[in-house]
């Protein structure tokens, strides 16, 4: 089983995050669970990689390969996949895994989480997804996608898209026993 997690390479964060990040990655080890990211060699990316392997896990990262040419990248990976590009990268980290856990993170990380949730919708997706929400990060993202409900331009179907964890074992834990979504939720992703 391979599970992404779309997560900041910023190291100046709480310290809060990173230790999330880091039981996150020794949980998906302790389960057997191969981890899923962007290759990144700093912020939570690498905390959650460092974690993971150093409980004995494994990591596959996937980057492209202007970043490797900037030593971007974490070198002592299990596997480390290049693309040309970033939109090749989310398409390859979502064709890999089998659930997706969001933890806290800036522009990529929510851009990454909105399409993934976008092509769920369409059917496109079916694995589950996890927005950790520590430190009430995700708190007004959370309001403006039930704002999206409340206003039509999501129906209320959509609300099981994502679920929802405050610790990073209870984001584990919902990755790995939430569900397929249905494919058929195709024919409702017109409102």
């Amino acid at each position: 089983m391979n599970i992404a997690v779309y997560c900041a390479s910023s190291t100046k964060i709480h310290p809060e995050y990173f230790e999330a990040a880091r039981v996150v990655g020794s949980e998906l080890a302790r389960r057997g669970v191969n981890l899923v990211n962007g290759a990144g060699n700093m912020g939570l990316m690498a905390a959650t990689s460092d974690a993971c392997l150093e409980a004995g896990g494994t990591v596959t990262g996937i980057i492209p390969k202007f970043m490797v040419e900037q030593g971007w990248h974490h070198e002592g990976l299990t596997e480390l996949i290049l693309t040309e590009n970033m939109h090749e990268r989310k398409q390859a980290i979502a064709n890999m895994s089998d659930g997706c856990i969001a933890l806290p993170g800036g522009c990529g990380t929510l851009e990454e989480l909105l399409e993934v949730i976008t092509w769920k919708q369409l059917g496109i997706y079916l694995n589950p997804i996890v927005i950790l929400n520590l430190r009430g990060y995700y708190d007004h993202l959370l309001q403006q996608l039930q704002r999206g409900i409340e206003e039509h331009f999501l129906g209320e179907r959509h609300a099981g898209i994502w679920r929802v964890a405050t610790t990073p074992e209870e984001a584990v834990e919902l990755v790995l026993t939430t569900p397929q979504w249905d494919a058929s939720v195709r024919k409702f992703a017109a409102i």
